[in-house]
């Protein structure tokens, strides 16, 4: 009876052991692929680089997630991870001469920034310090997804009032949910790989940043 308990208290410490190195690990690449997304969107940013072309875009990222999923258990799968965070930087370049251009629009980057990095690191610690399972959550991201999809494509048809504006609101709501989502998967041992843990979070928060800066970047031009 001893040496089971011996064994299940082991098994545990083991597994505690592995869900800190996968958080540390996490943690230190998400540091290190958002600064490295930051020089290349200040790169782009000062060289006035135009934004690709939509097909572009999404063969670029969806290329790239999936070739970081496929490698995602060897070294290669950090270097993937890196021309995927710097894909996405560099998109992000030419988004902020959009909105730098604009009247306030440096308040509107300042605040969108200092929001996201408020909600990402209030939502962490919340579940960091809590420890809370969070895996029901997975059907209002599925249902979430499929909504804001939605509500994205009749955007690009149907021209209504707000509607910009509610879609932005429903993103800044979905990138949330998901940190919350992704951070309790790591620390409850559902996600074990450090690379693929990264880059759903580096998703959220860029998707967040985004949707800040659309919804900062709304009202300021209302107010003008």
């Amino acid at each position: 009876m001893r040496e089971q308990d011996y064994a299940v208290k082991n098994g545990v410490q083991a597994d505690q052991l592995e869900i800190s190195r996968v958080l540390r690990n996490t943690y230190g690449l998400l540091a290190i692929t958002l600064a490295f997304s930051g020089l290349m969107a200040f790169i782009a940013q000062q060289n006035h680089v135009p934004y690709p072309n939509v097909f572009v875009v999404l063969i670029g990222f969806y290329g790239l997630f999936f070739l970081t999923n496929k490698l995602r258990d060897s070294a290669w799968g950090l270097v993937s991870t890196f021309a995927l965070t710097g894909f996405m930087g560099y998109l992000l370049g030419p988004i902020l001469n959009r909105y730098l251009g604009m009247q306030g629009g440096a308040e509107v980057v300042s605040s969108a920034f200092a929001m996201t990095a408020l909600v990402f690191g209030g939502l962490s610690a919340y579940v960091l310090i809590t420890r809370k399972d969070m895996s029901f959550l997975g059907g209002f991201i599925t249902a979430g997804f499929f909504v804001l999809l939605g509500a994205t494509l009749a955007s690009m048809f149907f021209h209504i009032s707000g509607l910009q504006l509610a879609i932005s609101a429903g993103f800044v709501l979905f990138s949330s949910v998901c940190i919350l989502f992704q951070t309790s998967a790591i620390i409850q041992g559902g996600e074990r790989n450090y690379i693929m843990a990264t880059i759903s979070l580096y998703v959220s928060i860029y998707n967040l940043f985004i949707s800040l800066l659309q919804i900062f970047g709304l009202m300021g031009n209302s107010r003008n």
